[in-house]
């Protein structure tokens, strides 16, 4: 099995470095013991690094550092949006890159903890397709986190639970597990914030199942959220009157106007 960890990065030359700390040694570990334990084999893995248009060295310090001497073997790409395009196209270039059975998505702030990643994989069971890591979940929690970033967050997956699935606690996070099967027959066009939302409400709309890993979700340590408040909060909105549509036409035995 071929484990693909993308991680989209926009001005994060400040966490560069934790990266190469914290997430490398992980993805080393998995390839040498497997992931959660020996009968999940991992015999390649690779990292894709997508820097979508950075003003600050975020690119000239991945290379760098992970451009160094490699005995692990595991693969390093290295993707560059020329202009700031969003976090969603830089998601989407990813995508487009992964070559592995299982794709991870990350955030490169380190605000979910990377040793929690064989763990996480261990969601991914027989008849699972998505795993995603769940701070609103009964058994999760948040650490630090703004107030602001918190209220959106939580109040956007609220809604989502009351036009999806009230079993699925948090929709907004970028810690996710996909098999490669989801993300090569779900397609998504925001190239914003709302990219992760809209590729898992549109596989569970489609039948994809869905599992959450209760996670811890933690303030970032270096530089600041990317995140455009106004903005994100009117492309949810937008997207929320698009499933509540969808299912109407589907009540009324419609075929709604725009597949997934």
């Amino acid at each position: 099995m071929k484990l693909s960890i993308i991680v989209p990065c926009y001005n994060e030359a400040d966490n560069i470095q934790k990266l190469h700390d914290e997430l490398l040694p992980v993805i080393e570990d998995m390839l040498i013991h497997g992931w959660h334990d020996a009968s999940k084999e991992i015999h390649s893995a690779e990292m894709i690094f997508v820097d979508d248009g950075s003003r600050d060295e975020t690119f000239s310090k991945l290379k760098n550092i992970f451009s160094g001497p490699n005995k692990s073997g595991v693969i390093f790409k290295f993707l560059k949006h020329e202009t700031n395009l969003g976090l969603g196209a830089a998601i989407r270039t990813g995508f487009s890159k992964a070559d592995g059975d299982i794709v991870v998505t990350v955030d490169s702030d380190g605000t979910y903890k990377f040793s929690e990643i064989p763990t996480f994989l261990s969601f991914l069971t027989p008849g699972v397709d998505i795993v995603t890591a769940s701070p609103y979940h009964p058994a999760g929690g948040v650490v630090g986190v703004p107030a602001n970033r918190l209220f959106l967050s939580r109040g956007s997956s609220f809604l989502y639970r009351i036009l999806v699935d009230r079993h699925v606690y948090t929709y907004t996070c970028l810690f996710r597990a996909y098999r490669s099967e989801v993300i090569r027959n779900i397609s998504f066009s925001s190239n914003g914030f709302l990219a992760g939302t809209e590729v898992l409400v549109k596989a569970m709309l489609k039948g994809y199942r869905v599992a959450e890993f209760p996670a811890l979700l933690y303030r970032r340590m270096y530089g600041v959220s990317k995140a455009k408040i106004a903005e994100t909060i009117f492309a949810h909105l937008g997207f929320q009157g698009w499933i509540f549509l969808y299912r109407l036409q589907l009540m009324l035995g419609h075929k709604p106007k725009h597949a997934i």
